[in-house]
């Protein structure tokens, strides 16, 4: 790992003597809550999270046991679906995405979201009577997932009868409802995993493990490399502690737009890390805005809020990423440089991000490991199901086939689609962020349309953006938006499901809870006073997102007339 910090190297070594000084890294392996603050409520909500410093060493031991059920599953499936959000999810997909699928091993596929497109996307792919499905959930009471076990176990059922409990593995934590679920649908494993381990910090645990397993992964290797990682970290100047103490020193100075460019094969890893940043971090009013996925830029289009990390793949793509990185430390960003050798590495880097992250809690003084505006948007959502079992009513009254812009808070429609975005975009300030929140389904057309919003926004305000989609992002970047430093501009974006898809057992569709997240999300953001557009792109997605490129271009045209 190599720090270029330039004028803020100072600050960050007189950091990490102030955390060696502190007893860091001995606390962390000690398990000290105090290390957080005195404060008794806070050391009780750490006290049960710190399974994930030696849980590589613990399920180093039970790699022979996932090597027996990868080999039972290759034998038997053609294909996994994992259903699960947030920790439950991320981790599997980083892995899906960044190590090369075997031969004669299942396909794996992952499902965080409610879109009905999406869903039926997936559906097409697979047998349902060859395809084993891991239920996942820490708690065991997910909305998501549940609804998708329900959907899929009618479908499992209707070609395999009473033996379709086969096709189901469950991941949780013991004493769950979906242990019982299990039991009572008689699934064909239950993985019970380390209750001591937070779902972000659960990559090296069996949420990550044994889906990768199923599908190939040599499991015993990633464990290795994350061994390898953890010994290290037990050490005041190990890597770990260094990036910790670099990205709560950065983030109190006003660089707090962790930027995240990558090589393309490794990507995917910004999914993962954008959830444990912006989850540990956001709250209080602080935090560490993560940023994936942005398109890459010339200086120029950057501010001086950014700390840039470059995740590097041996033999990969790596010239303009390279040539970018060297740009910006020769402007004065801070740049710093990850070097992975093969995908495996990822092992070491999921360790090694979580204790950089939880080290910069205490730089921070946040308490990393909870997350106390999570539930605010779930409240909502189940209050918006409520009234649409009630009245027969779900959204504002007007939305139709054509494209509307909906105020958070307002409750209303308005066609001038055009104005509103430009009113919105002429909130942002210098140090904000722009945050698209999209509860649409992410296809090619959708990304390369917020891609060029997203590129739009950053170079005519220079300020950095993200991009989430919905609800996935709820159970990742949604506890900054409303927790963390109030900088943010959001614009949400929905559209009409063509084909909607009835969840057995409930009243409501998948649509209509997707709808259901969208407005309880909206609400919550004006609730903490955020800036917030609704943009509906009605019946035709890709029309819509048309007319979103045109307009964000027209206010970015008027923002540069204004601007002299």
């Amino acid at each position: 790992m190599k720090f270029e910090l330039g004028e803020h190297a100072g600050g960050v070594e007189r950091r990490i003597e102030q955390l060696t000084a502190a007893g860091a890294p001995a606390a962390l392996w000690s398990r000290s809550p105090a290390f957080w603050g005195d404060d008794a409520a806070r050391q009780a909500s750490v006290a049960n999270r710190l399974g994930w410093l030696d849980v590589a060493s613990r399920m180093r031991d039970q790699v022979a046991e996932l090597r027996a059920f990868g080999e039972d599953v290759r034998g038997q499936f053609d294909a996994c679906v994992l259903v699960g959000m947030g920790g439950s999810s991320l981790a599997p997909e980083v892995l899906r995405q960044s190590i090369p699928h075997r031969s004669g091993w299942p396909l794996l596929y992952v499902l965080d979201t409610t879109d009905p497109a999406t869903i039926l996307g997936v559906t097409r792919k697979i047998n349902p009577a060859r395809t084993l499905f891991f239920v996942s959930s820490k708690s065991g009471t997910t909305l998501e997932p549940l609804s998708l076990f329900a959907y899929f176990q009618a479908l499992v059922a209707e070609a395999k009868g009473d033996a379709a409990g086969d096709n189901f593995v469950a991941i949780t934590d013991a004493g769950t409802p979906l242990q019982d679920l299990a039991r009572e649908h008689r699934f064909r494993r239950v993985f019970t995993n380390p209750g001591d381990i937070g779902g972000r910090y659960s990559a090296l645990s069996y949420f990550g493990l044994a889906p990768a397993a199923a599908t190939g992964v040599d499991v015993a290797r990633l464990l290795d490399s994350a061994k390898r990682a953890a010994d290290a970290g037990r050490f005041a100047g190990s890597d770990a502690l260094r990036l910790g103490a670099a990205l709560g020193e950065l983030a109190r100075g006003g660089r707090d737009k962790c930027t995240f460019i990558a090589t393309p094969a490794i990507a995917a890893f910004g999914l993962w890390v954008e959830q444990l940043i912006a989850e540990s971090t956001g709250k209080l009013g602080t935090g560490i805005v993560p940023v994936a996925g942005e398109p890459l830029a010339s200086p120029r289009h950057y501010a001086d809020d950014r700390a840039f990390v470059r995740m590097r793949l041996e033999g990969g793509d790596n010239a303009e990423l390279d040539a970018i990185a060297g740009a910006l430390f020769g402007e004065g960003q801070p740049v710093i440089t990850v070097d992975l050798d093969d995908p495996y590495d990822l092992g070491r880097e999921f360790f090694r991000w979580e204790f950089a992250v939880a080290v910069a809690g205490r730089v921070l003084e946040i308490n990393p490991f909870d997350e106390p505006n999570v539930q605010e948007s779930k409240d909502n959502t189940r209050r918006v199901l409520a009234d649409l079992a009630r009245t027969q009513t779900l959204d504002v009254a007007g939305l139709g086939d054509a494209p509307v812009a909906v105020r958070a808070g307002a409750g209303a429609v308005d066609l001038d689609v055009e104005g509103s975005i430009a009113e919105l975009l002429r909130q942002l300030a210098p140090g904000d962020y722009f945050a698209i929140t999209a509860y649409v389904e992410a296809d090619a057309a959708a990304h390369d349309a917020f891609e060029a919003v997203r590129r739009d926004v950053r170079d005519t305000w220079r300020v950095a953006t993200t991009l989430g989609y919905g609800p996935r992002f709820l159970h990742s970047t949604g506890q900054l938006h409303k927790g963390g430093p109030a900088k943010g501009v959001f614009l949400q974006v929905t559209s009409s499901d063509l084909h909607d898809i009835a969840i057995p057992g409930q009243t409501y569709t998948f649509g209509q809870l997707k709808r259901a997240q969208a407005i309880g999300d909206l609400q919550a953001l004006h609730d903490h006073g955020r800036p917030a557009l609704r943009v509906h792109l009605g019946a035709d997605m890709h029309a819509g997102l048309a007319m979103l490129r045109r307009a964000v271009a027209s206010a970015v045209a008027g923002a540069g007339v204004r601007g002299g």
